[in-house]
C-alpha cells in the first residue's frame, strides 16, 4: 500500500501541523496490528481495524477500550512512559490530535525513548551485557510476585488451556505451508513436538499449584525493552487475556528465545539462570524449551501475517518473510532437541 492509499487520518498525522507540540520529523512504523508514529518527544500508537480471531479491533469502541487497557496494563511496569489515551479528531477539513471535534480514532500517547538504547539496537552493536539482563530480572521478579494470580488466571495454566494458544498457531499458519518461510516438514515436526509435550498434564498442574501462572507481560522480548537511564519493559499484550495469563516460564522463555535468535545463547542461559535464582523457581527449566518453541513459532506467524498485510510495502514484506523463516528454523531446532 502506498502512502496515499493509507487511511486519510493516517496521512494527516504524517504532517507536522497535526501535532500540538514541536515536531521536526515524523516516522511511521507499521506492524500487523498497529500504526506507530514517532513524532518529536512522543510516540502515538493507533490500532488497525483488524480481526485475527485472537484479537478484534474492528470497531472504534473496541479500539478505544483496548487503548485504555494498554495504558492500564503497561503502567504496571513503566508508569512514567504511558501518558494517556487521546482522541484523533476531525476539525473541519483537518485531522488533529486531542482536538474538540468528533473522534475518528484513538491512540495511546507515550514518551519517546532513545532509539540507541533500545535493546534491539544494543544487541546489534554487540553491547548487551549480563548486568543489563540482571537489571531486567530485577524488574521481573517483583512484577510477577505482585501480579494477579487468582483462580480465573490459574485456569489458563492447564495443559488444555495452553493447548488452545499453541494449536491455534498451527491452524492459522496451515495455509502458509510451502511458502519460502515454512516447510511441511517443519510444520509437522514442531506440531508433533508441541502436542506430545502438552500431553503431560501433571507438569502443567504442578506449575499452577506452585503459583506460577500470573497476569504476565505476554510479549517479553527485545523489541519491547529499553535499557536507558533505567530499564523500561513496555508494550505488553492488552488485546487478549489468554496470551497474558500464563506461566511466568512462558514469559521469560520469550526473551530467552529472542536472545537465542540473535545468536546470544550464553546470555540467554545467563538470563534464565539469573531469573531462576532470584525468583527461586527451578521449575522453569522443565518448561523452557517448550515455551521457547512456542514463542519462536508465534514470532514466525506474526512475520507471515505482517508480510501478507496489504498495507505494508515491499521492503517490509521481504524482511518479514526472511525473519519468519529464521524463527521457524529456530522453532524446529527446539523441537528437534526434544
Amino acid at each position: 500500500m502506498t502512502a496515499n492509499q493509507l487511511p486519510v487520518f493516517i496521512q494527516a498525522l504524517q504532517q507536522t501541523v497535526a501535532y500540538p507540540h514541536p515536531v521536526s520529523e515524523i516516522k511511521l512504523v507499521q506492524t500487523h496490528i498497529s500504526y506507530v508514529f514517532l513524532a518529536g518527544d512522543f510516540v502515538y500508537k493507533i490500532k488497525k481495524p483488524v480481526n485475527f480471531g485472537f484479537l478484534d479491533f474492528t470497531s472504534l469502541d473496541k479500539r478505544q477500550h483496548f487503548c485504555e487497557e494498554e495504558l492500564r496494563l503497561n503502567r504496571r511496569l513503566c508508569p512514567s512512559l504511558y501518558l494517556g489515551v487521546l482522541p484523533i479528531t476531525q476539525e473541519g477539513d483537518r485531522v488533529v490530535l486531542n482536538g474538540t471535534g468528533p473522534a475518528v480514532e484513538y491512540c495511546v500517547k507515550m514518551s519517546r525513548m532513545p532509539e540507541e538504547r533500545m535493546m534491539g539496537a544494543i544487541i546489534k552493536q554487540g553491547l548487551l551485557t549480563p548486568a543489563m539482563l540482571d537489571g531486567i530480572v530485577d524488574l521481573l521478579v517483583p512484577f510477577y510476585q505482585q501480579a494477579e494470580g487468582g483462580e480465573e488466571i490459574r485456569s489458563f495454566g492447564t495443559a488444555q488451556a495452553v493447548s488452545v494458544n499453541v494449536l491455534e498457531n498451527f491452524d492459522q499458519t496451515a495455509g502458509f505451508i510451502g511458502c519460502s518461510a515454512l516447510s511441511q516438514s517443519q510444520f509437522d515436526q514442531i506440531s508433533a513436538y508441541a502436542k506430545t509435550f502438552l500431553s503431560n498434564q501433571v507438569l502443567f498442574q504442578q506449575r499452577i499449584e506452585a503459583g506460577k501462572v500470573r497476569d504476565c507481560h505476554g510479549d517479553l522480548y527485545s523489541a519491547n525493552i529499553c535499557l536507558a537511564e533505567q530499564t523500561y519493559i513496555y508494550d505488553c499484550i492488552e488485546f487478549n487475556q489468554r496470551f497474558r495469563y500464563c506461566d511466568v516460564a512462558s514469559d521469560v522463555a520469550f526473551l530467552a528465545m529472542d536472545l537465542d535468535f540473535h545468536g546470544l545463547t550464553d546470555l540467554s542461559e545467563h538470563f534464565i539462570r539469573s531469573f531462576v535464582r532470584q525468583a527461586n523457581d527451578p521449575g522453569v527449566d522443565a518448561m523452557l524449551k517448550f515455551y521457547k518453541c512456542y514463542r519462536a513459532y508465534v514470532r514466525g506467524k506474526i512475520g507471515l501475517f505482517t508480510a501478507h498485510a496489504p498495507e505494508v510495502d515491499a521492503a517490509t514484506q521481504t524482511s518479514c518473510l526472511e525473519q519468519a523463516k529464521k524463527y521457524f528454523a529456530l522453532a524446529t531446532a527446539y523441537a528437534a532437541a526434544s
